[in-house]
């Protein structure tokens, strides 16, 4: 009698697999179909019937990230974020390596403006895949992101136009943002130098190379080395659009008969 019950429980914990991936596949119809409320009851219903099952916590989480609209600040837009993050936390306490989890908690971090999460979430992808691109250009943007305000609202103090070149005018205001700001803009150049190492191609990374550069420019202390950097950042654009122009020359050539 003990043994047809056993045969029993397991025939239907298997048919419950069974239910669980067809409601993962049902709910991933639906999330490539951009029906992102659809998908995450399915997922949901799939997790309910196994709880272990990692692809459908992953999908889940990402269907409610999807629902989020960065710089949207209320209560419900934040609350996708917010259980996004509780799905991608759930992988990892089961696996804590799983670096899909984990680049998405750093992304969704990054789209919350929380920038020393996405930080700490970046830095983890890259201990797990050292050839991660994405995430070293990341680490190279938020720099950048951190310092355009305060360097526009010091232009606009000292009624400098973005086409007047750099460095800041005043020294005292120069010092400032050069104490709190330097150190970081200038790791972001590094870890844009890093990206390009994994892909000597990669576009963006040459593109806030760009920025870093150019924007670095106002904190120098000489007008030459500011000179210097504008020259450098103008060398990255100019990588940018020859690249540009290949691809746009490659895709013609593609379409060709």
């Amino acid at each position: 009698m003990r043994k047809l019950l056993g045969f029993a429980a397991l025939a239907a914990s298997l048919a419950a697999q069974t239910t669980a991936k067809e409601e993962l596949n049902r709910g991933v119809e639906a999330f490539r179909s951009a029906s992102y409320p659809e998908a995450a009851e399915h997922f949901k219903s799939a997790l309910v019937l196994d709880s272990n099952l990692t692809a459908a916590r992953l999908y889940l989480g990402t269907a409610y990230f999807q629902q989020f609209v960065p710089g949207t600040e209320t209560p419900e837009n934040r609350g996708y974020a917010e259980a996004a993050i509780e799905q991608y936390q759930q992988v990892l306490v089961a696996d804590p390596n799983n670096l899909l989890a984990i680049q998405y908690l750093a992304n969704t971090y990054y789209n919350l403006k929380d920038f020393p999460k996405a930080e700490e979430w970046n830095k983890k992808v890259i201990e797990l895949d050292p050839k991660n691109k994405e995430a070293y250009y990341t680490l190279g943007v938020i720099p950048w992101t951190e310092f355009i305000g305060p360097d526009r609202e010091a232009r606009l103090n000292e009624k400098m136009p973005p086409e007047d070149p750099p460095p800041l005018k005043d020294t005292k205001e120069r010092a400032a943002l050069k104490d709190k700001y330097w150190q970081s803009l200038t790791q972001g150049i590094e870890y844009e130098k890093k990206a390009l190492a994994v892909d000597p191609e990669y576009e963006n990374a040459m593109a806030y190379m760009n920025l870093l550069i150019r924007y670095r420019a106002d904190l120098q202390d000489t007008n030459e080395q500011a000179a210097a950097d504008v020259k450098e950042a103008d060398g990255w654009m100019s990588k940018v659009l020859a690249i540009r122009a290949k691809q746009t020359r490659d895709n013609a050539n593609s379409s060709k008969p």
